[in-house]
């Protein structure tokens, strides 16, 4: 399970951050990742593996990212079925191209100071 060093690393991110911004800041409300459909990370393992390693550093969010096919003449393609891929374009039959969906970021970490305000 790949997704357990990938909460390793984002640890590794996140008490590095908090250790720079110094005692008034360290308490984390949430860290925020990107995770697109085709960085091979299942997000269901990714939360379980931060409730089992990093759940007192915050609570996980993750923003899902699709994957988008793209014909250079019509646009993007929406029929497409989650999972499913189409190698030409429904409407003209020309190639289709995939943009985006490779995501896998630490968008932010989320604090919390001392009278509850978030400072990010």
């Amino acid at each position: 399970m790949h997704e357990l060093s990938i909460v390793e690393g984002l640890l590794k991110l996140v008490l590095a951050d908090r250790a720079e911004r110094g005692p008034s800041d360290r308490a984390v409300r949430a860290v925020r990742v990107a995770i697109g459909e085709l960085a091979s990370v299942e997000p269901t393992q990714l939360a379980h593996a931060w409730q089992s390693v990093a759940s007192e550093h915050g609570e996980l969010v993750v923003e899902w990212c699709r994957a988008r096919q793209v014909c250079a003449t019509c646009g993007e393609v929406p029929e497409r079925q989650p999972g499913s891929w189409l190698r030409l374009c429904p409407a003209c039959g020309d190639p289709l191209r995939v943009e985006g969906g490779d995501e896998l970021d630490l968008v932010e970490i989320e604090y919390a100071n001392e009278n509850g305000a978030l400072r990010c």
